[in-house]
This record gives C-alpha cells, structure tokens and sequence, in this order.
C-alpha cells in the first residue's frame, strides 16, 4: 500500500543504538492577488482536496473582530475603511495558527503577507519551524473585474466559501452548497471600499511580487479564466509540489 507522506509527519527507523526521526517537510503556499482575484474561492476548495489548512487573514481578523478580541478592536477601525491592517496584528494571528494541529499538513496563506516586512517576518516564522513557502502564486485580475466580482460576492461565515450571484452562484440562492447554511455579504464589499484596497493592493503588490521572483518560488495564473480552468492550473502547481 502506498504510504502518504503529508499524513506522517515523523518515520522513524531503528538501527542497533540510534534512532533516526526523519521530519516529513509540511507544503506552504501563498495565494497572492487583488481583493476579489478570486483566491479566497480556490483556497478553500484546493484546502480541503489536498488536506491543508486554509489561512485567511481576512476571515480571521473578521473572526476576531466578532468576538470583540483584543485584536479585533485593533483592527476594527482600519478595516471598516478599507485600510490595512498593522503588521504586529496580523503577523502575530497569522504566528498562532501556523502552529496548529489542523495545519500540519501544510497550509494555504490566503491574504498574507502584503508587505515585505511582514513576508520577512513570515520566512523566520517558518525557519524556526523548519518550513518554507514552495509556491507563491498570483492570481492576475484586471481592477474593473474585481469590482465587478466583489460587488456580488457572498461569504459561507463558518467555513470562508466563497459564491458569487454571476460567476459562481450556490445551487440554491442564500445558501452555502454543503451545510444548507445562510450566506453572508461582507460589509466592506462595497465598490468604494474596493477601489479604495485595490490603490492599498497595488502600492503594495509589485515589490512582494519581486520577493517571491528572487527566491524562485512565484508562480502567476491568469485569473481571468473560467473558474474551472484556474483552479486545473492551481492543481498543476500543487501536484509538482509532490502533495
């Protein structure tokens, strides 16, 4: 029977004195690209095929804001206006979950990192755990089709499944596809709030892009694409990864 890899995380091999614990490498991806891109959508999809843990920055940050967290009052503020959030905020959520149980498979970073600080406070992160990022993808979307996609986005709050009224509507309208639950909208889904990440999106966006281009690991996809076609080419990059 063929053994999977991602699912033992230590083998261990006897030898007269010695025992040898060989660490089985869990995968890191970044899903990198514009509010709306369509990553959310696919990260959560892909997280579930391949039994890796689907990190969003926003959906945890909303989480914290729901529950009235100590960082979720931080973070309030910025979000309700369409700023970012600090880099001690999100680093230290991000830091947390990183080492939980349902991310020792491996792990889909869905918002995060922005900034090359905060992706150079993501590499010591995964060093001292003896990880790295194997694919930075960026999904490439023109401006006026995310605003055209986030404008009718609807939200599944518990699981972070993503449905749109146009490009990928639930079988059942209001309704998220596997728990029968109610959709969400998000109430900074709003074309002026948009437009308003998107200028934060690409102040940001090309430097980490070149981060990612120097260490080899940044892939790009045409997220333009039918829905279907994205996510057989998401599926190409995390089947080379050997998952």
């Amino acid at each position: 029977v063929k053994s999977d890899p991602l699912h033992t995380l230590f083998l261990t091999t006897q030898h007269t004195h010695h025992t040898h614990q060989i660490m089985v490498q869990k995968k890191g991806f970044i899903f990198m690209g514009a509010p709306g891109s369509g990553k959310g959508t696919q990260a959560g999809v892909l997280a579930e095929e391949f039994k890796l843990c689907h990190l969003s920055t926003g959906d945890m940050l909303r989480d914290a804001v729901s529950k009235g967290t100590e960082f979720g009052r931080l973070a309030k503020r910025q979000m309700e206006t369409g700023g970012l959030v600090s880099d001690d905020i999100v680093t230290s959520i991000i830091d947390n979950n990183l080492g939980s149980e349902r991310c020792r498979r491996g792990f889909i970073l869905d918002g995060f990192p922005r900034t090359i600080p905060q992706a150079e406070s993501l590499d010591d992160m995964l060093m001292k755990r003896g990880e790295k990022i194997d694919a930075a993808i960026q999904f490439d979307v023109d401006d006026e089709e995310v605003v055209k996609r986030v404008t009718g986005r609807w939200i599944h709050k518990a699981s972070g499944r993503s449905y749109h009224t146009v490009f990928n509507p639930p079988k059942s309208a209001g309704v998220d596809d596997l728990t029968g639950e109610p959709l969400i909208q998000r109430p900074d889904d709003t074309e002026e709030i948009c437009r308003t990440r998107l200028k934060n999106y690409h102040t940001q966006a090309s430097a980490l892009l070149r981060f990612y281009h120097q260490k080899k690991v940044l892939k790009r996809i045409n997220a333009m694409q039918p829905i279907t076609t994205v996510r057989s080419n998401l599926k190409r990059i995390f089947n080379n990864q050997q998952l």
